[in-house]
């Protein structure tokens, strides 16, 4: 289930602005999504432009595309520490948590985001919100455990669905050969807790709940940026 709300031109305001604290040298996490692909982009340009030296470490195959076609060279957390990953969401709330995995990358966006010594979200204003629940919350489970992983889910009080591939028949399958289960909580009273809970779950990889990780937001508009 994927967030659409939002225009191009504060995603872009978002991305381009994030791209400004990329420094000569640094080793950078690539998120996934709409936003990021212009993070991506802009970091391109200053490769072009200013001859600065950096290299991604992309969070999916989308990503690494973007990166290749914008000349980033890339690199893995098995050679290298990130010094700065920037990254989107499907909501944030007043206390920097998100729900991300809209785009089915949050295991690989989590593991990358987690390592870096400073980690940027980027949004536009339609994904800020009070609280968050309004989107689901994405759980990325072994195929073979879904069933027995919906049941545990709905048993916590979740509404959940397997994620269907909207061009082909079936579920969608993640980078990593995992199915997704959107989980709509009625309310998520604790962010932490509750990403701690839904990994104890047997058979789920990792979900979209990414709580206590973040050290600033980029909020895009249509006029430029505002900063938390």
């Amino acid at each position: 289930m994927k967030n659409t709300s939002g225009n191009s031109s504060s995603k872009k305001n978002a991305g381009y602005k994030a791209a400004e604290y990329v420094e000569d040298g640094m080793v950078l996490g690539l998120g996934t999504g709409s936003t990021t692909h212009f993070f991506i982009e802009k970091v391109g340009m200053r490769i072009r432009d200013e001859g600065i030296k950096v290299m991604g470490i992309p969070t999916s195959f989308q990503s690494l595309l973007i990166a290749k076609e914008w000349n980033i060279p890339i690199t893995t957390l098995e050679e290298h520490d990130i010094d700065l990953s920037v990254d989107g969401a499907d909501e944030v709330d007043c206390d920097f948590n998100l729900i991300k995995g809209g785009g089915a990358a949050h295991t690989k966006e989590k593991i990358v985001d987690y390592a870096a010594d400073k980690f940027i979200v980027i949004v536009d204003e339609s994904k800020v919100v009070e609280e968050l629940g309004t989107f689901p919350v994405p759980v990325e489970v072994l195929p073979d455990a879904s069933r027995m992983v919906i049941k545990t889910l709905e048993d916590m009080g979740a509404t959940c669905e397997i994620r269907m591939a909207q061009r082909k028949d079936g579920p969608v399958i993640t980078d990593n050969g995992n199915f997704v289960i959107d989980a709509k909580f009625d309310n998520i009273e604790s962010p932490a807790h509750l990403e701690i809970d839904l990994n104890s779950i047997p058979g789920v990889v990792e979900n979209g709940i990414f709580s206590q990780m973040v050290d600033k937001v980029i909020i895009g508009t249509d006029d430029g940026t505002k900063e938390l």
